[in-house]
């Protein structure tokens, strides 16, 4: 099924929206309120979650998961021993939107994101051999990342289609001209220390990748996104919960794509110094690029978990405003990915 035809389908799967059910709370809203895992559990749940076959999941399996998510009383325990109820979960998990309750299109599941970046990363970590080499690269990375990082972020303000595309475009566009910077230095000054040839796109990649988060998300520190109570019940938006969620999700990243292009650097180095790449140049690529899906696999969903996909504020110190609205000493929102 095309994206296309997926897209015109997602409307399909918000089975008790709030004009048909008013107490309805999204399910994998209320998974990851419930469930309060620990690092290592996350780590555990997000491994399941970025399977690559999550990606090709038809429609009517996460329609049939959501509708016996919603209807079967044993699903509302997350920790249930069914193994139906721990099926639907994971597909509900890692193909719909907490927020608006949509599919994500299929290119940019979490699933997809390890398969699409792992190459991309390889690619924009080549020695430059001219403009277009350096540049295509960079903009391929960062224009499947600034869309990853808008459809997966938090998704609970409104904004125009416009104002959204525009500051796409720029974190694009942005995040290309910091990403190709280290490769036009190479280029005209010739570095000869193989460690700062080496570490220098490196940090200008971790760089560009934390900014990309902020850029493509920037509107949620700005106009705020939904708290909740721990019922799942919205009691308001709240920048200052953006800004937390923004921050976060960029930590992640620089973890996962520091460490994804450090270690293969590193590992090369080292092996163009062995017998073997000397009776074996062509090799040396052949490691590289293993060594970075490999790198990026095990990274994924650690950075994916280094924090909580429901973030918690507490309410007396930073949100007064919504005192009236809760009894809670601590109210929750959703962080995204």
């Amino acid at each position: 099924m095309s994206l296309e035809q997926e897209e015109e389908t997602q409307h399909g799967l918000l089975l008790g929206s709030s004009d048909a059910v008013p107490a309805f709370i999204e399910p994998n809203v209320r998974f990851w309120i419930t469930v309060r895992q620990s690092f290592i559990q996350r780590l555990l749940q997000w491994t399941e979650l970025l399977d690559p076959t999550n990606v090709f999941i038809s429609v009517e399996s996460i329609e049939n998961s959501r509708q016996l998510l919603c209807t079967n009383q044993d699903a509302s325990n997350p920790a249930s021993g069914d193994e139906r109820i721990q099926e639907a979960w994971k597909q509900s998990l890692a193909t719909v939107h907490p927020d608006s309750s949509n599919l994500i299109p299929k290119f940019f599941r979490p699933a997809a994101f390890l398969p699409f970046m792992a190459p991309t990363v390889f690619l924009s970590m080549m020695p430059p051999k001219g403009i277009k080499s350096v540049i295509l690269p960079q903009v391929c990375l960062y224009t499947y990342m600034t869309a990853f990082n808008s459809i997966n972020g938090n998704r609970s303000y409104t904004c125009k289609p416009v104002e959204r595309s525009l500051l796409m475009a720029g974190a694009v566009a942005s995040s290309t001209f910091l990403g190709v910077v280290p490769h036009f230095i190479q280029m005209k000054y010739g570095l000869t220390n193989p460690w700062i040839k080496r570490l220098l796109p490196v940090v200008f990649l971790v760089q560009a990748n934390g900014m990309n988060v902020y850029m493509s998300r920037n509107i949620e520190s700005i106009k705020g996104i939904a708290v909740m109570d721990k019922e799942g019940n919205v009691l308001g938006h709240s920048p200052i919960a953006g800004i937390k969620a923004v921050r976060e999700t960029a930590a992640s990243r620089t973890v996962l794509f520091g460490t994804s292009a450090l270690i293969p650097e590193v590992f090369t180095y080292f092996f163009k110094r062995t017998q073997f790449f000397l009776k074996n140049p062509g090799s040396l690529w052949i490691l590289k690029l293993s060594c970075t899906v490999l790198t990026m696999g095990l990274m994924a969903p650690v950075s994916f978990s280094i924090f909580p996909q429901i973030g918690r504020i507490q309410c007396c110190s930073h949100e007064e405003k919504f005192q009236p609205s809760t009894e809670e000493t601590e109210i929750f929102y959703h962080r995204g990915v």
